[in-house]
Parts: C-alpha cells; structure tokens; sequence
C-alpha cells in the first residue's frame, strides 16, 4: 500500500531519497525482514539508501544456528542469489554497512538501470539456513523537467517536476546555462528576453533538467543527454546533447577544457577532430537536428576527461560554466569471489569487472594466455594451479584485457644494511613477490628447530637488534590464489664479549700437586680470545695463558691466589670476577725455637715453639723419647722446673687431614763432681776448647755434605742450655741425634763422633 510521500534529505552525504511507503515487516518461524520502506523514488544521478532490519532463529533442527552471511540482491543468476556489490553495473558505486542487525544498501550516481526491486538475503551455519525477505524495496528513477506557466503575455511561472513527489525547496535554477537562482520549485521569469532555463536539486547539480526557452521560440541552448559515463580501456563511448539557436549557427564542435589548457591559446577551445591525440579515434555524428554525439573509440586511460559542445552564430557563441559529460576510462579487473582448495589444486570463482562494466556485452577469459572458449559471461568458475596465470577482456577489445591474476611467485628477501650487523644497530628486512592481488607476507623466525610466527608485513625492522634476534628468517607471501615461501635467510648479530664465567675443575677442594684447570667463557660474536692473570698486588698483572683454560698440571701452595680473565674480540672487551683459588697441603717441616734463648738456671721454666706452615692448620703433639703418651698437645711445650730428669730426646709432630711433619731434638745431661779443684780445672779448660773446635770443624764438614741432599720431613736439632745452682759437680748435657719419639720404637745407633757436649755447670 502506498502511504503518505515521506522525504528526507542529508545535505552532509549528498542523499536524497524519497520514500513512498511506510515499512514492512516479512517473516515466519523466527525468520524476519523489516524494511524501513518498500519503494522509494529518486532522481536520476542522485543517491539512495535501503535499510531494514532482520532477525532469525538461535537453533535450527535442535542446532545452534548463526549468521555467516547476509547481502542484497537483485535476481538470480544461473539459480543463484548474486550479491549486488560484486556486480559489474553497480562496481565502484554500491555500499553495504550492516551493524547489530540493521543493515544499509547505499547506492551513488544512480543511472536508469538501478530501477529494480532490492531484497535482503540471510544465509546461517545450517543447510536449511537461507531467507530472503519478500516483497523487497522498488527503486524508481525519474528525470527532472521544467514546466512553463504563462500568467500574462510579459511573465510566467516555472515549475521543477518529476514523476517522484518531490519537496519545495532546496532548488537550483539556470539561466542560459549560466547563472545561477536558488529558490524553490517554482520561479517567476520575465518573458521579454529569449532565456533559456533549468532546474537541479541542490547538491546533485550535475543532473540537471533539459533547458526550456520561455518564449516557446528557439533559443540559445545546449542540453547534455548524461552528466556521466564510464567506459572501460579499449571500448568505444558516444557522449551526446540537444543544441538549440533562435539564429543560424555558423560552426560547432566538440572539445574538452583539459586538452585546451595545453595549448597556445586556455581561452580558446580546440575542436577535438583537430586535435592529434584523438586522431583516427573521433566522430562527430548528427542523427537529427539540434542532436549532436561525439564518438571516441579504443578509449585509452588519458581521454578520462570533461567534454563540452560550443556553437556560433553572426552574433552569439555559447559559452557555459556548468559543467558537460564527465567520461571516465576505467581498466578491467579480475577479482577474486570465492576459493577453495583441494590437495594442490584451487576451486576459483573470479568475475570480470570494472567500475562501470557495460550492460549486454561478452567477456572473453584467458588461461596462461589460452583463450577460453567456452565462458563468455564476466563469471569464471575452475580448477587453478598455483603457476596458473588468469585474464578476461570483452569480446571484441582482446588487446584491452585486464591485469592478468595469479598467485604469489617465490618471494626474494634482502637485508639491509647489507654488511656485517652489529648489536645496537637497525636492521630491515624486505620480503618482495610478484603477484596479483598483491601479496601479503608474515614473517616466521626459526631457532633450534622451531619455527614461531613473528610478524606481519612486506618489511620486519629491528630498530635496536639484539644478539638474540640471530636466527633463520623466512616470509610467507600469500593473496587469495596461494601461496609461496621463501629460502630461509640466517641473521648473525656480532656482538662484544659478555661478562665472561669461570669454572674450575676440580670443584671440591684442592690438594697440593693435584691437577686443576680454571676454563674461561664468554658468550661473544666473533668468539673471543680469553687471557689469563693472577693477582699479585700490582697494577700491571703477568700474563699466564692465552688460551680458553689455565691448566696448573701440579698445583703447589704458591699457586694459592685470586685469578681473572679477560675476553675480547673486535668489539670490545669483558673482564671476569675474581676466582680465589686456595691450595690444601700438607705441614711443611716444623721449627722448634727455645725461650729463654739465654742462659737458664735449673728450677726455671723453658718454653718450646713449634711452628709449621699448612693449610688447613697443623694441630701439634710433643713427645718425649721411650714415653708412649704424648707430652703435650699445642703449638707451644713449657717446662715449668726444668730438673736434670727433663733431659732426653723430643720430637714436635704437626699434622692435619693432608699428613704430618716431625721435628727432633736431644736433650741430655752428662755426671761429673760438684767441686773442680785448681789442678784439675786447667785439663778441663783445655778440654772444652779442644772439644769445641773438633765440633765446629766436623759440623763445617756436615753442612756441607749435607747441602747436597734432599730435604726430609724428620729433623735433628741441638740447643745448648746452661743451669746453675750451688752444687759444685760438673754436669755435662749432651744434644745428640735421636729418632721420633713416644709413638715408635725406638733404636739404638753408633755413637756419633760428632756430638755435641755442652757443660752445664750448677754453681753453689
């Protein structure tokens, strides 16, 4: 039912649309198509927008049931609903927004073959799950034209009118195709002159009404029969108008303003039958009087342009601001509706198209430049191989055909900069394919036989790269035909030596003349070349091993200390921490000191030190010769009424979990009287010195012959120590060689010639 005219007009969009009918609401078993009207009219060259809403079940035969798609349509094609923004005649000029279940149908520049009734479709997850909302929305175009209403034989009243109820307002009139009135539907004209006039809608000023001359006698007028068109390359395009004079026009022609620019004279334009670039390609036909179409054929991308139509006569030449016939040359493409794939093959369905694709004409498809014999629509539905190049053309413009489509070749990859890469620096790499539609690329990153995605795009940057960016890289590229992957590219960041780690092996304890190897590591590229040094106090370190590992086959305890390397390659340089090495042995061969080194009084004390370098610390024994049990445990033995009983053989045993060291000494005292008469006294002075210079000429003798033999770990040692009390008799203390004491047996030996007898006397 036609309801009240309802109108509207979106003045920021350029739409106007009229809307003859209220909505309408179509639907069953939860399935709905509410259109906000069911026919609209429109003026020819202006927009329009269809909208409903639609809604439908949530399960269907017990499943869940959800939209995958939903479009308008026209009719159907070979039995199939068509889309209508992959058709040809609406290419370039059809929107289709849909937004919580409203969705819009917005048509531009609409032409006399847009008149048609629009339905929306819905299609679901569900084999059954396909509805169309019927009836649908009428679109119907109508031109505008000029109505003359005399009042009196000086004026008449001018009416803008279509076969669409239209609004009042919002108008535009034309005086001689010039200047320009705005006002409403209707214009009151003075009927003294020979004035044509037209009429627009405002916004749509290129569709204008033909010019009417008021005074019903010719009058000076020329009339585009379209504001617009479009061709495609190669074909061939009649532009055309009605020209009117109330004189006898002496010479016409058609030019463009773009081309006239180019030449000597803007001002004047240039025929172009004259014209070299048209050459061969213009007519100029005159079907019947006052009608005049301009022929070009074999368009070619550079005749996209404006073209006007000028006369004369003896005293008028048509000149116009409005603009003419807008032509524009468009190319043919190849587009990708819909693949599948099947182990290596490609189900395509493409379709031959441009933005303005003529109506009623043949398509002609190519295969690997094989024509196709047997489609001559501007669909193509087959099997494709990856290698497989695909064109189309229309019947008769074979040379015009489209950009040949196919999927990606091999992809090539190129680094930037194409040198050595340092860490720090920036880094891009470019991922380029020859296909058609352009490809696509995603970049993958490998590492220890891993393969991640990594990014998306024809470039990957690293604006900073880091040492952990080295890896294999390769590209995908990928349009709507297949895909190709490249070789893979390996990155290597070079970078200066890290903090380098030291190891040491063995990692328990280390025991004097073991083996240990200290081995140095840094992560570096190039590798680095790792030196080693020792502490020693000073600025300037020894060098000791220019090689990855220090090796210290027989470790002795001067070897104990704090140890470093250094790593370093031609970027730079890393020095370790410090490792402490400390060396376990066993005591070296213990000293024994004696206080009070002067002379000691029997009755004093007597302190002996024993000492003995090791490491861990030595505990310390004190034995005393034929005795089992130790004397004394500790660093230090004191005597404290040091009797003629004390005397004998000593030993001190340092000893910890590595081994022990002895050290022995004699003590021993010899009989004599009390008293020394004077007689005897000088025999016995004489003595002593004989005694004592036989001891220093064989001790002369045995230090040297003993400088010549190893060191041992049991020594002898003698002290002299003198007492004094008020006995007379003599006593003589004898230090002599003796074996370990307390814990062995002990043994009998020779008695040695070169002992030493001190004379210790004790006063009274």
């Amino acid at each position: 039912m036609r309801g009240a005219a309802m109108s509207f007009t979106a003045a920021a969009s350029g739409l106007v649309v009229f809307l003859l009918s209220v909505s309408v609401a179509q639907g069953q078993d939860g399935w709905g198509v509410t259109y906000s009207s069911t026919e609209i009219c429109a003026v020819k060259g202006s927009s329009v927008e269809m909208r409903c809403s639609y809604e439908y079940p949530s399960t269907l035969k017990g499943s869940v049931n959800t939209v995958e798609k939903t479009f308008w349509f026209v009719e159907k094609k070979d039995g199939e609903y068509v889309d209508v923004t992959t058709e040809s005649e609406y290419a370039g000029r059809v929107e289709d927004r849909c937004e919580n279940n409203t969705c819009t149908l917005r048509i531009r520049n609409l032409t006399e073959s847009d008149s048609a009734e629009y339905k929306f479709r819905i299609t679901t997850n569900q084999p059954d799950g396909k509805y169309s909302g019927s009836p649908g929305v009428t679109l119907s175009l109508t031109d505008l034209s000029v109505q003359v209403e005399r009042e009196d034989s000086s004026r008449a009243n001018l009416k803008c009118q279509s076969s669409c109820d239209l609004p009042d307002d919002d108008y535009v009139w034309y005086k001689n195709r010039g200047s320009t009135l705005s006002g409403t539907s209707s214009l009151q004209v003075d009927l003294s002159f020979q004035d044509s006039y037209s009429c627009a809608l405002k916004g749509f000023e290129d569709s204008l009404s033909p010019s009417v001359c008021v005074t019903g006698r010719e009058s000076n007028t020329v009339t585009y029969t379209e504001g617009s068109i479009c061709a495609p390359k190669g074909s061939s395009v009649d532009i055309s108008c009605t020209y009117s004079s109330n004189d006898s026009i002496t010479s016409k022609f058609w030019f463009s303003p773009e081309r006239s620019h180019q030449g000597q004279n803007p001002s004047q334009p240039e025929d172009l039958s004259e014209d070299s670039q048209y050459a061969g390609r213009v007519q100029i036909l005159e079907t019947e009087r006052g009608r005049s179409t301009l022929r070009i054929s074999d368009l070619r991308d550079s005749d996209s342009a404006q073209y006007l139509f000028t006369f004369k006569t003896p005293g008028f030449e048509w000149r116009s601001d409005l603009p003419g016939t807008t032509l524009t040359v468009t190319a043919l493409q190849v587009q990708v509706i819909n693949i599948s794939y099947q182990n290596s093959n490609t189900l395509a369905e493409l379709k031959c198209h441009s933005s303005c694709s003529p109506a009623g004409v043949s398509y002609v498809w190519f295969h690997n430049g094989e024509k196709i014999t047997q489609i001559s629509t501007s669909s193509f539905e087959g099997w494709i191989q990856l290698t497989d190049m695909i064109s189309c053309a229309l019947e008769g413009h074979e040379a015009f055909s489209s950009p040949t489509v196919y999927a990606p070749n091999l992809p090539s990859v190129s680094v930037s900069p194409s040198a050595e890469i340092e860490e720090g620096s920036s880094v891009t790499l470019t991922c380029s394919s020859d296909a058609n539609p352009a490809a696509n690329c995603t970049w993958f990153k490998g590492r220890h036989g891993i393969l991640y995605y990594f990014n998306e795009g024809p470039q990957l940057v690293f604006s900073y790269i880091q040492s952990s960016d080295s890896a294999w890289y390769f590209c995908i590229a990928e349009n709507e035909l297949g895909a190709s992957s490249t070789a893979s590219i390996r990155i290597d960041v070079k970078y200066a030596p890290r903090l380098p780690s030291v190891s040491v092996r063995p990692s328990a304890e280390i025991k004097e003349r073991s083996s240990v190897t200290l081995t140095c590591s840094s992560d570096a590229y190039p590798p680095a070349t790792n030196t080693w040094y020792k502490k020693n106090g000073n600025r300037n370190v020894p060098l000791l091993s220019e090689r990855p590992q220090l090796v210290l086959s027989s470790i002795q305890s001067s070897d104990s200390g704090q140890y470093f390397c250094r790593a370093k390659n031609k970027l730079g340089g890393s020095t370790s921490e410090n490792i402490s090495i400390v060396v376990k042995y066993a005591p070296k061969l213990p000293s024994v000191s004696v206080s009070p080194s002067a002379e000691i009084e029997e009755g004093s004390s007597v302190t002996l030190t024993c000492s003995s370098d090791a490491n861990p610390a030595a505990s310390y024994t004190w034995y005393k010769e034929d005795e089992d049990s130790p004397k004394a445990s500790g660093q230090i033995f004191t005597i404290s009424d040091f009797r003629a009983e004390h005397s004998g053989s000593y030993s001190c045993g340092a000893q910890n979990k590595f081994g022990r060291s002895n050290s022995t000494f004699h003590l021993s005292v010899a009989a004599g009287s009390r008293r020394l008469l004077p007689f005897v006294t000088i025999p016995v002075v004489l003595l002593a010195v004989i005694s004592l210079s036989v001891f220093m000429w064989i001790r002369k003798k045995r230090a040297s012959r003993d400088s010549a033999e190893p060191e041992e770990r049991h020594t002898e040692e003698y002290a002299t120590v003198h007492f004094s009390n008020n006995r007379a008799n003599p006593l003589s203390f004898n230090m002599r060689a003796a074996q370990q004491l307390g814990h062995t047996e002990p043994q009998t030996r020779p008695e040695d010639p070169a002992e030493l007898y001190s004379v210790i006397t004790k006063a009274h």
